[in-house]
């Protein structure tokens, strides 16, 4: 094996195991021996966005495909970083059409159809989306991760009886794929098995929790500041309800709080512990569950996070105070 192999070789090792930092080493040194290979600059935009530097991991596969124009892998890649997080969907759903045109196994057509799917339900386009996902090659694939992609994009795609073959047939194969039970508790939810979906969610939140955080993940004092200045700068209407609120930050919610139907996966709760207007005194009894991992999770970056928490943060303070000012008093008297 060559020197330069040997870098790449060990730089992808790394990357497999989370090791941004030094897989970016590797892959530094590989690119002084050869700063024109396309692979180079394909490891360093993995460990870039590992690093959840979504511009730089962009910049480097473009150079990939610039020196290498049917660098099917570096086009899948990018795809990935600009639907997530950068969410330029149509610019996504573009690399995926190049893409296809070198596509030769049944594995490539699957990788780039998929990813199709996903930025065309990213821009809305969900009819597109069904008729993408009809165009999929037959199972069954040499890796049985397909399978498991497959249940998620008709689930997403709201084809929920097609999805749950896949899911309950990912879940046999691989019993450690958290993503795998936890859409089977989705689906169990929507199907009404209560306690099926609950079995399954706790089987998924303990799976995440033995995940190492994500490279770019920030310290908890870090986060903590994050959350602090993302509820300062809150528009003022949906400030007031929690100004006052104490806060607490956690990996993810307890197993008592799922048992209970929270989501395994839930960025931000606020609970309510007295009604009112917060002039009345009634927010300082509101407290406020910011989840550090699921936050990380949704951002998928550095960038992107302190949007994603103040998105999470949007929508769980419109629907537990808001959306309730446009009850009647009739129905709120029915409420209470």
């Amino acid at each position: 094996m060559d020197q330069l192999s040997a870098h790449l070789d060990r730089g992808w090792d790394l990357a497999q195991k989370g090791d941004a930092s030094g897989a970016s080493a590797c892959a530094k040194r590989a690119l002084e021996l050869d700063p024109h290979s396309p692979e180079v600059h394909n490891l360093l935009g993995y460990t870039a966005a590992l690093s959840g530097d979504s511009e730089e991991a962009l910049e480097h596969y473009r150079q990939a495909i610039a020196l290498d124009e049917t660098y099917l892998e570096a086009m899948l890649n990018a795809a990935e970083v600009l639907m997530h997080p950068l969410g330029e969907w149509d610019e996504a759903v573009d690399l995926c059409d190049d893409a296809l045109e070198y596509a030769e196994t049944k594995e490539e057509i699957a990788d780039c159809l998929l990813l199709r799917v996903d930025a065309l339900l990213g821009k809305g386009d969900v009819e597109e989306a069904k008729r993408c996902m009809a165009r999929l090659p037959e199972p069954p694939f040499d890796n049985s991760s397909y399978v498991f992609l497959i249940g998620r994009a008709f689930y997403e795609l709201g084809e929920s009886d097609k999805a749950l073959p896949y899911i309950e047939e990912a879940v046999r194969v691989e019993g450690t794929h958290a993503d795998a039970h936890y859409y089977l508790g989705l689906l169990r939810d929507d199907a009404g098995d209560v306690r099926g979906a609950v079995e399954a969610f706790l089987r998924a939140r303990a799976l995440d929790i033995t995940k190492p955080p994500a490279a770019w993940a920030p310290s908890p004092d870090t986060f903590a500041q994050l959350v602090r200045g993302v509820i300062t700068g809150l528009d003022a209407l949906l400030a007031r309800w929690v100004r006052d609120a104490d806060v607490f930050i956690v990996d993810v919610p307890g197993a008592e709080l799922v048992v209970d139907g929270v989501d395994p996966r839930a960025m931000v709760i606020v609970d309510a512990r007295a009604e009112g207007e917060p002039e009345s005194g009634a927010a300082a009894h509101t407290r406020l569950f910011i989840y550090q991992r699921n936050v990380e999770r949704g951002a998928g970056s550095i960038a992107a996070l302190e949007a994603e928490l103040a998105s999470a943060l949007e929508r769980e303070i419109t629907a537990v105070f808001l959306d309730r000012e446009s009850i009647t008093p009739s129905e709120k008297h029915s409420l209470n």
